[in-house]
Protein backbone atom coordinates (compact mmCIF):
# COMPACT_ATOMS: atom_id res chain seq x y z
CA UNK A 1 0.00 0.00 0.00
CA UNK A 2 1.81 3.71 -1.13
CA UNK A 3 0.21 6.67 -0.75
CA UNK A 4 0.42 9.23 -3.15
CA UNK A 5 -0.94 12.78 -4.73
CA UNK A 6 -4.90 10.82 -4.78
CA UNK A 7 -4.39 9.87 -1.27
CA UNK A 8 -3.01 13.56 0.42
CA UNK A 9 -6.37 14.55 0.68
CA UNK A 10 -7.54 12.40 2.78
CA UNK A 11 -4.50 12.58 5.44
CA UNK A 12 -5.16 14.21 8.55
CA UNK A 13 -2.62 16.80 10.09
CA UNK A 14 -1.93 19.73 7.48
CA UNK A 15 -1.11 21.76 10.27
CA UNK A 16 1.96 19.11 11.36
CA UNK A 17 5.46 20.00 9.08
CA UNK A 18 6.34 17.90 6.54
CA UNK A 19 10.21 16.97 6.29
CA UNK A 20 10.43 15.52 2.58
CA UNK A 21 13.69 13.26 1.68
CA UNK A 22 14.34 12.94 5.82
CA UNK A 23 17.11 10.67 6.30
CA UNK A 24 16.99 8.45 9.75
CA UNK A 25 20.54 10.04 10.36
CA UNK A 26 18.25 13.20 11.17
CA UNK A 27 17.19 11.54 14.21
CA UNK A 28 18.84 8.62 15.36
CA UNK A 29 20.55 8.63 18.52
CA UNK A 30 24.35 8.42 18.18
CA UNK A 31 24.31 5.47 21.39
CA UNK A 32 21.82 3.92 18.78
CA UNK A 33 24.69 3.92 15.59
CA UNK A 34 27.46 3.08 18.04
CA UNK A 35 25.55 0.34 19.53
CA UNK A 36 24.91 -1.11 15.99
CA UNK A 37 27.97 -0.92 15.16
CA UNK A 38 29.11 -3.01 18.12
CA UNK A 39 27.04 -5.34 18.11
CA UNK A 40 27.90 -6.04 13.95
CA UNK A 41 31.30 -6.23 15.16
CA UNK A 42 30.37 -9.31 17.85
CA UNK A 43 32.00 -12.42 17.27
CA UNK A 44 29.49 -14.60 15.00
CA UNK A 45 27.16 -12.43 14.53
CA UNK A 46 27.18 -12.26 10.75
CA UNK A 47 27.12 -15.81 10.53
CA UNK A 48 23.56 -16.29 12.99
CA UNK A 49 22.47 -12.75 11.01
CA UNK A 50 23.21 -14.78 7.55
CA UNK A 51 21.99 -17.91 8.47
CA UNK A 52 18.48 -16.32 10.45
CA UNK A 53 17.97 -14.22 7.45
CA UNK A 54 17.26 -17.12 5.03
CA UNK A 55 15.86 -19.44 7.89
CA UNK A 56 13.50 -17.11 9.99
CA UNK A 57 9.65 -17.42 8.72
CA UNK A 58 8.84 -14.66 7.11
CA UNK A 59 5.88 -15.57 5.24
CA UNK A 60 4.92 -17.68 8.42
CA UNK A 61 5.03 -14.31 10.33
CA UNK A 62 2.83 -12.13 8.30
CA UNK A 63 0.03 -15.68 7.62
CA UNK A 64 -0.06 -15.48 11.39
CA UNK A 65 -0.88 -11.69 11.92
CA UNK A 66 -3.27 -11.75 8.99
CA UNK A 67 -4.89 -14.62 10.39
CA UNK A 68 -4.75 -13.87 13.94
CA UNK A 69 -5.05 -10.35 14.09
CA UNK A 70 -7.19 -7.00 13.05
CA UNK A 71 -5.51 -5.61 9.66
CA UNK A 72 -5.80 -1.71 10.55
CA UNK A 73 -7.43 -0.36 7.17
CA UNK A 74 -10.30 2.50 5.78
CA UNK A 75 -12.96 -0.49 7.26
CA UNK A 76 -10.93 -1.69 10.57
CA UNK A 77 -9.52 0.58 12.91
CA UNK A 78 -9.83 3.69 10.14
CA UNK A 79 -8.54 6.26 12.87
CA UNK A 80 -5.18 4.32 13.22
CA UNK A 81 -4.85 3.92 9.35
CA UNK A 82 -5.41 7.76 8.88
CA UNK A 83 -2.26 8.11 11.81
CA UNK A 84 -0.37 5.39 10.04
CA UNK A 85 -0.50 7.01 6.59
CA UNK A 86 0.26 10.49 8.32
CA UNK A 87 3.20 9.09 9.94
CA UNK A 88 4.23 7.51 6.32
CA UNK A 89 3.56 11.23 4.23
CA UNK A 90 5.29 13.31 7.23
CA UNK A 91 8.40 10.95 7.34
CA UNK A 92 8.30 10.39 3.25
CA UNK A 93 8.36 6.82 3.75
CA UNK A 94 6.82 5.75 -0.13
CA UNK A 95 5.45 2.56 1.02
CA UNK A 96 2.88 2.22 3.96
CA UNK A 97 3.55 -0.95 6.10
CA UNK A 98 0.92 -3.16 6.91
CA UNK A 99 -0.03 -2.84 10.66
CA UNK A 100 -2.19 -5.39 13.03
CA UNK A 101 -4.39 -4.73 16.08
CA UNK A 102 -3.26 -7.63 18.32
CA UNK A 103 -5.50 -8.90 21.32
CA UNK A 104 -3.34 -8.40 24.50
CA UNK A 105 -4.12 -6.48 27.58
CA UNK A 106 -0.16 -5.40 27.90
CA UNK A 107 0.10 -2.23 26.18
CA UNK A 108 2.83 -3.01 23.50
CA UNK A 109 3.95 -2.01 19.83
CA UNK A 110 6.39 -3.49 17.69
CA UNK A 111 7.82 -3.33 14.34
CA UNK A 112 8.98 -6.26 12.55
CA UNK A 113 9.67 -8.03 9.34
CA UNK A 114 13.11 -9.24 7.18
CA UNK A 115 11.89 -8.32 3.54
CA UNK A 116 9.37 -5.44 4.33
CA UNK A 117 8.18 -4.21 8.19
CA UNK A 118 5.19 -4.57 9.95
CA UNK A 119 3.71 -2.39 12.49
CA UNK A 120 1.67 -4.16 15.32
CA UNK A 121 -0.13 -2.67 18.36
CA UNK A 122 -1.74 -4.32 20.82
CA UNK A 123 -5.32 -3.89 22.37
CA UNK A 124 -3.96 -2.93 25.67
CA UNK A 125 -2.42 0.09 23.52
CA UNK A 126 -5.08 1.21 21.87
CA UNK A 127 -7.67 1.54 24.96
CA UNK A 128 -4.62 2.91 27.35
CA UNK A 129 -3.50 5.89 24.96
CA UNK A 130 -5.90 9.24 23.40
CA UNK A 131 -5.26 10.16 19.87
CA UNK A 132 -2.03 12.45 20.30
CA UNK A 133 -0.44 9.59 22.82
CA UNK A 134 -1.47 6.90 20.21
CA UNK A 135 0.12 9.45 17.09
CA UNK A 136 3.63 9.51 18.68
CA UNK A 137 3.61 5.78 19.13
CA UNK A 138 2.52 5.10 15.75
CA UNK A 139 5.29 7.81 14.45
CA UNK A 140 7.73 5.20 16.58
CA UNK A 141 7.12 2.38 15.09
CA UNK A 142 7.23 4.29 11.66
CA UNK A 143 10.79 5.71 12.83
CA UNK A 144 11.39 1.69 13.25
CA UNK A 145 10.96 0.97 9.78
CA UNK A 146 12.92 3.96 8.46
CA UNK A 147 15.47 3.23 10.38
CA UNK A 148 15.75 -0.35 9.20
CA UNK A 149 15.22 -1.53 13.11
CA UNK A 150 12.30 -4.08 11.83
CA UNK A 151 15.16 -7.02 11.05
CA UNK A 152 17.44 -7.01 14.03
CA UNK A 153 14.38 -6.56 16.26
CA UNK A 154 12.70 -9.66 14.02
CA UNK A 155 15.98 -11.79 15.21
CA UNK A 156 15.97 -10.46 18.58
CA UNK A 157 12.51 -12.52 19.23
CA UNK A 158 13.45 -15.43 17.42
CA UNK A 159 16.81 -15.69 19.19
CA UNK A 160 14.67 -15.06 22.81
CA UNK A 161 12.55 -17.79 22.39
CA UNK A 162 15.19 -20.07 20.98
CA UNK A 163 17.21 -19.05 23.90
CA UNK A 164 14.35 -20.74 26.31
CA UNK A 165 14.25 -23.36 24.49
CA UNK A 166 18.01 -24.87 24.54
CA UNK A 167 18.64 -23.57 27.94
CA UNK A 168 19.64 -26.84 28.82
CA UNK A 169 22.48 -27.07 26.42
CA UNK A 170 24.83 -25.01 28.18
CA UNK A 171 27.75 -23.63 25.71
CA UNK A 172 25.11 -23.46 23.17
CA UNK A 173 22.50 -20.84 25.34
CA UNK A 174 25.72 -19.25 26.13
CA UNK A 175 27.12 -18.38 22.63
CA UNK A 176 22.71 -17.39 22.25
CA UNK A 177 22.36 -15.38 24.76
CA UNK A 178 25.57 -13.18 24.26
CA UNK A 179 24.42 -12.39 20.60
CA UNK A 180 20.96 -11.54 22.75
CA UNK A 181 22.63 -9.20 25.26
CA UNK A 182 23.91 -7.62 22.32
CA UNK A 183 20.74 -7.34 20.41
CA UNK A 184 19.07 -5.91 23.71
CA UNK A 185 21.69 -3.42 24.22
CA UNK A 186 21.22 -1.62 20.84
CA UNK A 187 17.37 -1.42 20.84
CA UNK A 188 17.52 -0.11 23.61
CA UNK A 189 18.97 2.61 22.53
CA UNK A 190 17.11 2.42 18.74
CA UNK A 191 14.23 3.14 20.94
CA UNK A 192 15.79 6.38 22.01
CA UNK A 193 15.64 7.29 18.12
CA UNK A 194 13.01 6.14 17.85
CA UNK A 195 10.98 8.17 20.67
CA UNK A 196 12.36 11.14 18.47
CA UNK A 197 10.75 10.01 15.26
CA UNK A 198 7.46 9.79 17.44
CA UNK A 199 7.77 13.31 18.22
CA UNK A 200 8.54 14.45 14.70
CA UNK A 201 5.36 12.70 13.51
CA UNK A 202 3.06 13.77 16.43
CA UNK A 203 4.86 17.22 16.95
CA UNK A 204 3.36 17.35 20.77
CA UNK A 205 6.14 17.19 23.08
CA UNK A 206 3.34 17.24 25.72
CA UNK A 207 1.76 13.95 24.24
CA UNK A 208 5.00 12.09 23.89
CA UNK A 209 5.39 12.34 27.55
CA UNK A 210 2.06 11.50 28.68
CA UNK A 211 2.39 8.77 26.50
CA UNK A 212 5.60 7.23 28.22
CA UNK A 213 3.84 8.16 31.93
CA UNK A 214 0.88 6.18 31.06
CA UNK A 215 3.41 3.17 30.03
CA UNK A 216 4.45 3.78 33.37
CA UNK A 217 1.78 4.28 35.70
CA UNK A 218 -1.60 3.69 33.67
CA UNK A 219 -4.48 5.78 32.16
CA UNK A 220 -4.28 7.43 35.75
CA UNK A 221 -3.55 11.34 34.12
CA UNK A 222 -5.35 13.38 36.91
CA UNK A 223 -3.27 11.02 39.54
CA UNK A 224 0.14 12.32 37.30
CA UNK A 225 2.49 15.19 36.54
CA UNK A 226 4.70 15.43 33.90
CA UNK A 227 7.08 17.84 35.89
CA UNK A 228 7.30 14.95 38.99
CA UNK A 229 7.70 11.77 36.43
CA UNK A 230 10.59 13.35 34.79
CA UNK A 231 12.45 14.56 38.33
CA UNK A 232 12.24 10.70 38.88
CA UNK A 233 14.38 10.33 36.23
CA UNK A 234 17.31 13.02 37.40
CA UNK A 235 16.50 10.91 40.87
CA UNK A 236 17.32 7.91 39.43
CA UNK A 237 20.43 8.73 37.39
CA UNK A 238 21.98 11.00 40.71
CA UNK A 239 20.63 8.76 43.85
CA UNK A 240 23.03 5.90 45.70
CA UNK A 241 25.98 5.48 45.31
CA UNK A 242 28.18 2.91 43.22
CA UNK A 243 26.35 -0.17 44.42
CA UNK A 244 23.39 1.57 43.05
CA UNK A 245 25.01 1.74 39.45
CA UNK A 246 25.79 -1.61 39.28
CA UNK A 247 22.05 -2.38 40.31
CA UNK A 248 21.25 -0.07 37.62
CA UNK A 249 23.21 -2.05 34.92
CA UNK A 250 21.96 -5.57 36.30
CA UNK A 251 18.16 -3.97 36.39
CA UNK A 252 18.23 -3.40 32.57
CA UNK A 253 20.35 -6.02 31.29
CA UNK A 254 17.26 -8.26 30.65
CA UNK A 255 15.25 -5.71 28.98
CA UNK A 256 14.32 -4.77 25.46
CA UNK A 257 13.62 -1.25 25.97
CA UNK A 258 14.79 2.20 28.34
CA UNK A 259 13.18 3.05 31.82
CA UNK A 260 10.00 5.43 30.96
CA UNK A 261 11.45 7.70 32.85
CA UNK A 262 14.84 7.73 30.83
CA UNK A 263 13.09 7.60 27.95
CA UNK A 264 11.04 10.95 28.75
CA UNK A 265 14.27 12.78 29.79
CA UNK A 266 15.87 11.46 26.98
CA UNK A 267 13.37 12.83 24.45
CA UNK A 268 12.35 16.37 26.24
CA UNK A 269 16.19 16.81 26.37
CA UNK A 270 16.35 16.26 22.21
CA UNK A 271 13.35 18.58 21.97
CA UNK A 272 14.96 21.70 24.06
CA UNK A 273 17.91 21.02 21.58
CA UNK A 274 19.18 22.81 18.33
CA UNK A 275 19.54 19.50 16.49
CA UNK A 276 15.29 19.28 17.13
CA UNK A 277 14.78 23.23 15.59
CA UNK A 278 16.96 22.79 12.84
CA UNK A 279 14.58 19.86 11.63
CA UNK A 280 11.60 21.84 12.21
CA UNK A 281 13.30 24.83 10.38
CA UNK A 282 13.88 22.06 7.50
CA UNK A 283 17.49 21.85 7.96
CA UNK A 284 18.17 18.04 7.70
CA UNK A 285 20.08 14.82 6.52
CA UNK A 286 18.53 13.45 3.69
CA UNK A 287 18.15 10.02 2.19
CA UNK A 288 20.02 11.26 -1.22
CA UNK A 289 22.96 11.43 0.98
CA UNK A 290 22.98 8.85 2.96
CA UNK A 291 25.38 6.74 0.41
CA UNK A 292 28.17 9.55 1.21
CA UNK A 293 28.06 9.23 5.00
CA UNK A 294 31.28 9.07 6.25
CA UNK A 295 31.42 5.90 9.12
CA UNK A 296 34.19 8.14 10.83
CA UNK A 297 31.82 10.89 11.40
CA UNK A 298 29.41 8.67 12.51
CA UNK A 299 32.43 7.53 14.94
CA UNK A 300 33.31 10.89 15.80
CA UNK A 301 29.24 12.10 16.37
CA UNK A 302 28.68 8.43 18.88
CA UNK A 303 32.45 9.43 20.85
CA UNK A 304 31.61 13.09 21.35
CA UNK A 305 28.03 12.02 22.47
CA UNK A 306 29.80 9.30 25.29
CA UNK A 307 32.23 11.92 25.93
CA UNK A 308 29.43 14.40 26.86
CA UNK A 309 27.32 12.19 28.53
CA UNK A 310 30.13 11.02 31.15
CA UNK A 311 31.02 14.94 31.53
CA UNK A 312 27.29 15.42 32.36
CA UNK A 313 26.24 12.59 34.50
CA UNK A 314 25.44 12.54 38.20
CA UNK A 315 25.28 8.77 38.25
CA UNK A 316 28.11 7.74 40.82
CA UNK A 317 29.59 5.11 38.20
CA UNK A 318 30.24 7.63 35.71
CA UNK A 319 31.64 10.35 38.33
CA UNK A 320 34.29 7.69 39.26
CA UNK A 321 35.25 7.35 35.78
CA UNK A 322 34.90 10.72 35.04
CA UNK A 323 37.60 11.08 38.22
CA UNK A 324 39.74 8.50 36.97
CA UNK A 325 39.72 9.42 33.50
CA UNK A 326 40.80 13.71 34.36
CA UNK A 327 42.92 13.08 37.81
CA UNK A 328 45.01 10.24 36.67
CA UNK A 329 48.14 12.07 37.67
CA UNK A 330 46.20 12.62 41.20
CA UNK A 331 45.19 9.11 41.40
CA UNK A 332 48.79 8.10 40.75
CA UNK A 333 50.13 10.37 43.49
CA UNK A 334 47.84 8.99 46.15
CA UNK A 335 48.67 5.55 45.55
CA UNK A 336 51.93 6.08 45.71
CA UNK A 337 52.23 8.28 48.79
CA UNK A 338 49.92 5.03 50.10
CA UNK A 339 51.87 2.95 49.26
CA UNK A 340 55.41 5.00 50.26
CA UNK A 341 53.95 6.29 53.44
CA UNK A 342 54.77 9.94 51.46
CA UNK A 343 52.09 12.62 52.60
CA UNK A 344 49.93 9.78 54.59
CA UNK A 345 51.71 8.88 58.23
CA UNK A 346 52.27 11.34 60.84
CA UNK A 347 54.88 12.21 61.25
CA UNK A 348 56.42 10.96 57.95
CA UNK A 349 58.11 14.54 57.01
CA UNK A 350 59.34 17.11 59.13
CA UNK A 351 57.72 20.49 59.42
CA UNK A 352 60.43 22.04 57.90
CA UNK A 353 60.25 19.97 54.96
CA UNK A 354 58.70 21.91 51.76
CA UNK A 355 57.22 19.61 49.29
CA UNK A 356 56.23 22.32 46.65
CA UNK A 357 60.09 22.53 46.17
CA UNK A 358 61.73 19.35 45.16
CA UNK A 359 59.54 18.54 41.74
CA UNK A 360 56.04 18.92 40.60
CA UNK A 361 52.67 18.44 42.63
CA UNK A 362 50.53 15.62 42.24
CA UNK A 363 49.09 17.48 39.70
CA UNK A 364 51.77 18.12 38.07
CA UNK A 365 52.08 21.72 38.45
CA UNK A 366 55.22 23.54 39.62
Amino acid sequence: MTHGTDDSARLPGRDRRRFPGISSRAYEHPADRSALVALRKLSGFDTVFKALSGLLPERSLRLLFLSDSVRVSDEQFPHLNAMLRDACYILDLEKVPPMYVSQDPKPNAMCIGLDEPIIVVTTGLVELLDEEEMRAVVGHETGHALSGHAVYRTILLFLTNLALKVAWIPLGNVAIMAIVTALREWFRKSELSADRAGLLVGQDLQASMRGLMKLAGGNHLHEMNVDAFLKQADEYEAGGDLRDSVLKIMNVLPRSHPFTTVRAAELRKWAASRDYQRIMDGHYDRREDDGDTSVSDSFRQSANHYAESVRTSKDPLMNLMRDLAGGAGDLGGRLRDTFTGRGGAAGSRGPDDDSGTDGPTRNGRP
